[in-house]
């Protein structure tokens, strides 16, 4: 696909793909373009079999405001879009990164908000600067939440903290984001890219098969029982057997070393 973007810059290096948000002048929010930008890079970056990380972050010390409402004929889908449609389109964005078959991080400097936050939670994994900020500052602006924040909220933190977050829409630092659990690192400024590079890194040398089923079974488990779980793990290791990955991480045990993993 083309590289020739106009809101993102998409760099690869070692199966690490890293999708910056560029809109600075707006902290990142994210008009009707970037959506559709994100949408294609998306599915770029899952059908890509040497890209095995996507790191999402954002330019200009911000990850994302959230929705562009400058122009509320281009907030989402195609310019001029009646608001449903176009806030299907958004959902469509939502869903693509939920489904995303690679393990997700989000990088998370300066302010998450809106659908900036949803979509930073949306993320597998998340890491933030001690100077990040989170807020689901939907009802601020006299709206209710979206991106998947509905779906999102209550499993990772529960229903009566989700309810204060999206009611009072207050503004959380680095530290009360983690401790209402809605990151996994909070890390110096100074040291966010290192500490990032470094998960990712590890993410990409790690068996893709595997961790996608992993992905796909953990996302599921509120929503299947435990029989089912079960059944899906083994269908899952089953699967596993049948590939080099697994083969050489088998052999890698034997021998004593470090398996490489190649991602089939």
């Amino acid at each position: 696909m083309s590289s020739d973007f106009q809101t993102l810059i998409v760099e690869r290096d070692g199966g690490v793909v890293t999708v910056t948000m560029n809109r600075p002048e707006r902290k990142n929010a994210a008009n009707g373009t970037m959506w559709r930008e994100l949408l294609a890079v998306f599915d770029d970056v899952a059908a890509e079999r040497a890209d095995r990380v996507m790191v999402l972050t954002g330019a200009g010390g911000a990850f994302c405001s959230g929705a562009d409402l400058s122009d509320p004929s281009d907030v989402a889908g195609r310019p001029g879009d009646p608001y449903l449609v176009q806030m299907r389109a958004l959902a469509d964005v939502a869903l693509r990164l939920h489904r995303f078959p690679k393990p997700t991080v989000a990088k998370v400097g300066g302010v998450a908000a809106g659908a900036g936050m949803s979509m930073a939670i949306g993320c597998d994994l998340v890491v933030a600067s001690e100077s990040a900020r989170f807020s689901q500052i939907f009802a601020k602006r006299g709206l209710s939440v979206d991106f998947g924040a509905s779906w999102l909220l209550p499993r990772l933190i529960g229903l009566h903290r989700a309810k204060e977050l999206a009611f009072f829409a207050d503004i959380l630092s680095a530290s009360e984001a983690a401790e209402f659990g809605l990151v996994n690192r909070v890390v110096p400024d100074h040291d966010l890219d290192a500490f990032v590079d470094g998960w990712a890194a590890r993410l990409a040398e790690g068996p893709t098969l595997a961790l996608s089923m992993t992905k796909s079974m953990l996302n599921n488990s509120m929503a299947v029982s435990m029989e089912q779980a079960l059944e899906d793990e083994a269908r899952a290791q089953a699967a596993n057997f049948g590939t080099r990955d697994t083969r050489e991480a088998l052999t890698a045990f034997v021998e004593k070393r470090t398996p490489q993993f190649e991602g089939r």
